[in-house]
């Protein structure tokens, strides 16, 4: 019986392993960096306690987590000769990161319904999207995302793993894992099925709303407030088509199969790429982000100056 998988995809040391090591470094301080600065921000300057920064650095926040599940791993695997995980590391790593990902694509699209308003519905907004119901929106993202996943993890939990233990892709997933069951797994179809549903919901509330938001803002008569509304939405967009194109490419594939080179691909784009240029669309394109944290460093500095 195997209690511990073996990641096949991950090279040794020797063989290139360095190579691949840094750079993921440098990026994973990069997401964390970026991400735990627009959080801080988001909660530090009364500027940005709207309901859209508070979206953003409940997103911020949840990427930190999410990459953490992941990440740490793989490094782990780059320089380590024993590029192994327990059963137990395995289920846990599982559940944490479909939780978090699940999570994740509930806020985006409280994000696009927030937005919606904001541009459709402007002088009824501030009724509408109370901080009340943004905090309603975020607890019920989390619910969502951590009960959903539960079942799945538990009945993974007490199959039996025999022969194969190797792990054709960079982190614990459901197909590459349920692929090693030496026992019927056809269930799995009907998990999908449900997986798929919730991910077809999620992409169909956002494109509607977008689709929408985009015939408003043509419409508006002045050239000023259409490039505003075009910038701030143009952000999230693109956050929202690199998360769930990617993730509706892996998981929602039916019988299609890749080869291991595409599915790590695939991979790397959800877990690597979109952590790591959410920082840089949410600050470095925003120009009230930027504000922010400009105040904040030059508040930083003068404190520390009248310190000394």
């Amino acid at each position: 019986m195997v209690t511990e998988f073996l990641f096949s995809v991950f090279p040794n040391l020797h063989e290139g392993g360095l190579f691949f090591f840094i750079p993921l470094l440098l990026i994973y301080g990069f997401i964390i960096t970026g991400n735990l600065t627009i959080f801080i921000v988001v909660q530090l300057d009364v500027v940005l306690h709207t309901p859209m920064y508070f979206f953003i650095s409940i997103l911020s926040f949840l990427e930190i987590w999410y990459t953490t599940t992941t990440i740490p791993k793989m490094l782990s695997n780059l320089v380590s000769a024993q590029k192994t995980i327990s059963l137990a590391g395995c289920l846990m790593q599982m559940y944490f990161f479909h939780s978090l990902g699940i999570t994740e694509g509930c806020v985006l699209t409280a994000m696009a319904i927030d937005r919606y308003i904001a541009i459709c519905h402007p002088l009824r907004y501030p009724t509408i999207m109370t901080p009340k119901l943004s905090i309603q929106l975020t607890a019920g993202s989390c619910l969502c995302g951590f009960l959903l996943v539960l079942p799945e993890i538990a009945w993974i939990a007490t199959l039996p793993f025999c022969g194969s233990n190797q792990i054709h892709q960079i982190f614990c997933d459901f197909t590459p894992v349920l692929s090693l069951a030496c026992t019927d797994t056809s269930l799995v179809v009907i998990l999908d099925a449900i997986h798929g549903a919730e991910i077809l919901a999620s992409f169909l509330v956002i494109a509607l709303s977008y689709i929408h938001i985009i015939v408003v803002i043509l419409g508006m008569p002045s050239a000023e407030g259409r490039h505003k509304a075009f910038s701030t939405c143009a952000a999230h967009l693109a956050v929202f088509l690199l998360f769930f194109g990617s993730v509706a490419v892996m998981y929602l594939r039916f019988s299609a199969t890749y080869s291991v080179f595409w599915d790590t691909a695939i991979a790397v784009t959800f877990v690597i790429l979109a952590p790591f240029l959410n920082p840089i669309i949410y600050s470095l394109r925003n120009k009230d982000m930027k504000d922010s944290i400009r105040r904040l460093f030059c508040y930083q500095k003068a404190m520390g100056g009248a310190g000394r």
